[in-house]
């Protein structure tokens, strides 16, 4: 299924990319770096068990073990102390992150409820795509009635892509279902 996808940018999407941009060499032509997922779990800091929970959850959908992310300094406020186990979160590279990127836009995606495409205008204008999932419950990966709490993550499309416009044609080439 990866395979596909590898295949199908190098086949058909980069020479489009560089028609529509008219690059001068092969090595302007942007492509997808990494994609990174992250799950903050502020709870954590009651609970020591949520972060097992966000991390079974998290290798689950990802396929790859997750790092855990500690807080760097104290906030009072927030009754967090530096060193505080507050989230996870997986950078996938290479066939795993095809893997992903390919379920999350023909499996995952379309389970969501009234999903109508993602927001077109989520780029940072450095080329790179943020989108935010509700719950991971659209992963076929994740049973139902193992999960304790619904929670959220944040998705991160890092492309070698100067602008926005030529990522936004990048992730379509590849198969982002970008609302109308």
């Amino acid at each position: 299924m990866t395979a596909r996808l590898k295949e199908y940018y190098r086949k058909e999407a980069a020479p489009a990319l560089m028609k529509k941009f008219s690059y001068k060499s092969v090595m302007q032509i942007p492509k997808l770096e990494k994609i990174v997922v992250n799950v903050g779990a502020g709870e954590a800091k009651e609970n020591s068990k949520v972060i097992d929970a966000v991390v079974t959850d998290l290798s689950a959908i990802t396929g790859q073990r997750p790092m855990i992310c500690t807080a760097k300094k104290s906030v009072a406020n927030f009754k967090v102390r530096a060193g505080m186990k507050i989230g996870a979160k997986v950078t996938l590279r290479g066939e795993r992150m095809y893997e992903f990127m390919d379920r999350l836009f023909n499996v995952a995606l379309p389970r969501v409820r009234d999903f109508r495409g993602i927001n077109p205008d989520s780029f940072d204008g450095r080329g790179n795509y943020n989108m935010g999932v509700k719950e991971q419950l659209i992963f076929p990966e994740i049973d139902y009635d193992k999960v304790d709490k619904v929670r959220g993550m944040d998705i991160c499309f890092v492309t070698t892509a100067k602008t926005d416009e030529e990522s936004r044609e990048l992730l379509r080439l590849m198969g982002a279902p970008f609302a109308r």
